[in-house]
């Protein structure tokens, strides 16, 4: 059965920083499924699902960000030319054909980046996950299925808490960064997010890397809109990234010519105070 609308969360207007767009392109679903999941089913209270993690040791990181941050939407900060920085955003990970190419590729470069990570890649991959954590990349929830429709409450309480909870019992990083999948913004997961604190990370130069593009037809989406301060968006994870692989040497050697350094979201966040 279809979800559609939610009984006890109400979607408000979301607050927004350096909105660019009212109108970002969705990325597809890697496993767009409707319908309600088992975790949620009548047999599971919601006592169980809103439980706060609970921190026994020091995490490894946390990422705070910055007040005027917590609880908005950013799509990006107001950069400067004399310091021109963009971030390298990665979704849908960890996956195992994808993720260490990445990874591969990044370190080659000496960058930084930051991963958004679907609860259930996680859990298959944890391993993955821990070389992207130990290789100092910053990570953000991208709750546990990518679902897209109107969730119920216990619902989305469980697609975030459950992936946050994960994130921290894998790699030790408590993360304060979400970004809902597709970027849909009324179906509940943003206020659930904003609820808690959540940074809602948008983007604001998106490769289109979800849909069949040859390399270089990336690498030119990419640079035509390169401006200091801008998330760029791709993907490691959510179908057939091959060419998002051969595209990214070449996206980082030419912003690198045109003067960009690379940054993590909490470092580009850190920047907009």
């Amino acid at each position: 059965q279809d979800i559609k609308t939610s009984p006890i969360l109400k979607s408000t207007p979301p607050e927004q920083i350096d909105v660019i767009s009212n109108s970002q392109e969705i990325s597809p679903s890697p496993k767009l499924n409707t319908n309600q999941p088992s975790e949620t089913s009548n047999s599971l209270s919601l006592d169980a699902i809103t439980q706060e993690i609970s921190i026994e040791e020091e995490p490894i990181s946390t990422y705070f960000t910055p007040p005027q941050f917590q609880g908005k939407i950013v799509y990006r900060i107001k950069g400067s030319n004399e310091d021109k920085v963009i971030a390298l955003t990665f979704d849908d990970g960890p996956r195992s054909e994808t993720t260490p190419k990445v990874l591969d590729i990044l370190r080659q470069n000496n960058i930084l980046a930051t991963f958004f990570w679907i609860g259930e890649n996680l859990k298959a991959y944890p391993q993955i996950a821990q070389q992207v954590v130990a290789e100092g990349h910053a990570i953000g929830n991208h709750t546990w299925h990518h679902w897209y429709d109107r969730m119920d409450y216990p619902t989305i309480i469980n697609e975030i808490n459950k992936t946050t909870k994960l994130i921290y019992e894998t790699t030790g990083i408590q993360t304060s960064l979400f970004r809902p999948p597709g970027g849909v913004l009324d179906n509940g997961l943003v206020d659930y997010a904003k609820q808690k604190n959540y940074t809602i990370v948008m983007w604001s130069d998106d490769s289109k890397d979800y849909h069949p593009r040859p390399a270089n037809e990336l690498v030119k989406t990419v640079i035509d809109k390169a401006q200091s301060g801008l998330i760029v968006l791709m993907h490691d994870g959510g179908g057939n990234r091959a060419e998002t692989i051969k595209a990214l040497p070449e996206i980082i050697k030419q912003l690198q010519q045109l003067g960009y350094r690379f940054v993590t979201i909490p470092e580009l966040l850190d920047m907009g105070m």
